[in-house]
């Protein structure tokens, strides 16, 4: 038999009577398939003497039962940000259901990122999760050409390709804004993460749609950009205060930077929230034990941890299926702070 006549998944799909999906399914061992229709699968495939290509036998004879859970940042950032304890808390509730193996791993230079690759080459885990992800990273580009289920927490842009699950960031950062504007605040600054993350850009794109809705003209010198840790969220403030001494308020874009800046402004003799009021996003164990307590956009992030665990399962069970995008709700908690 020629190489032209070399039989395919369409071939296969016509001679079992059944679509090409179904052959994809049976090929990748998915659960997703009838009996009757999966004996037809592997009848025509003893007949025409079919043989799949090297990934998708690959994906049935090397099945690792285990995924990867990466996380780009420092180990200082891992244990100081309690967002990355409640999304592993998530995806682990998942996958210890499933007997799936997790992996937890750090990549926080180039050495670290090609080692990743190579394990993903090697298809030594079945799936991979991305938490924390940056514009420019090309680690989720990477992991999409190697062909391997991944799913994010998170997403690069608004046209993210990639299956993820987010929270509602850019409705989050409008209600942070509307609160402090019907408490009477009118300079209000903001605190953002990293503006490479989209989690960043939405939040303080929320915080401007609040200002504009009010008619309040947003101030450059009333946006502090920092790093999601509480030293950030010191340093932004105090840069906030020399620029802008007569602000009312501040929206910082994690509870851990909203800490940092209460932090400053006690040492600058400023109350809160009576002179400065002040919200945080995450609603965290560290707005609720803050002094004064914080006022916090709550995001269900252990929900977050769960959905995308769900999702890469779903992707390594049905390799063919169509890529899913979920946004969940947030909600403003209001405290003492604001």
């Amino acid at each position: 038999m020629g190489a032209q006549q070399r039989p395919t998944i369409k071939t296969v799909a016509a001679r079992a009577g059944v679509g090409r999906t179904t052959v994809s399914r049976v090929i990748n061992g998915s659960t997703l398939v009838s009996d009757e229709a999966r004996a037809a699968v592997l009848a025509a495939i003893a007949e025409l003497n079919y043989v799949p290509n090297s990934v998708a036998r690959g994906l049935v004879t090397r099945r690792t039962n285990s995924v990867a859970l990466v996380i780009p940042e420092s180990e200082s950032r891992l244990g100081s940000e309690p967002y990355f304890s409640a999304v592993i808390r998530g995806v682990s509730t998942v996958l210890t259901a499933t007997r799936t193996q997790l992996q937890l791993v750090l990549v926080r230079d180039r050495g670290e990122r090609d080692q990743l690759t190579d394990c993903v080459a090697e298809r030594r885990v079945d799936g991979v999760l991305v938490v924390s992800v940056h514009e420019d990273d090309p680690l989720p580009g990477i992991l999409e050409n190697l062909g391997l289920p991944t799913v994010l927490a998170g997403r690069r842009s608004p046209s993210e390709s990639l299956s993820h699950a987010c929270s509602d960031n850019l409705g989050g950062g409008r209600e942070a804004g509307r609160h402090l504007i019907s408490r009477g605040r009118r300079r209000i600054a903001t605190i953002t993460g990293p503006l490479d993350m989209d989690v960043s850009r939405s939040r303080l794109q929320g915080w401007r749609d609040a200002l504009e809705e009010a008619d309040i003209a947003p101030d450059g010198r009333l946006i502090a950009t920092a790093d999601f840790t509480e030293e950030g969220g010191m340093l932004a403030m105090r840069s906030l205060l020399e620029r802008a001494p007569d602000l009312d308020a501040v929206f910082a874009a994690s509870d851990v930077m909203a800490a940092g800046a209460m932090l400053e402004l006690r040492r600058q003799g400023r109350r809160v929230p009576e002179d400065v009021a002040v919200v945080g996003f995450d609603d965290s164990y560290i707005a609720r034990y803050a002094h004064p307590s914080m006022t916090s956009v709550r995001q269900p992030v252990e929900e977050i941890g769960s959905t995308i665990a769900r999702l890469l399962l779903g992707e390594i069970a049905d390799p063919g299926a169509a890529r899913q995008h979920v946004m969940l709700p947030t909600e403003l908690v209001v405290r003492d702070s604001s």
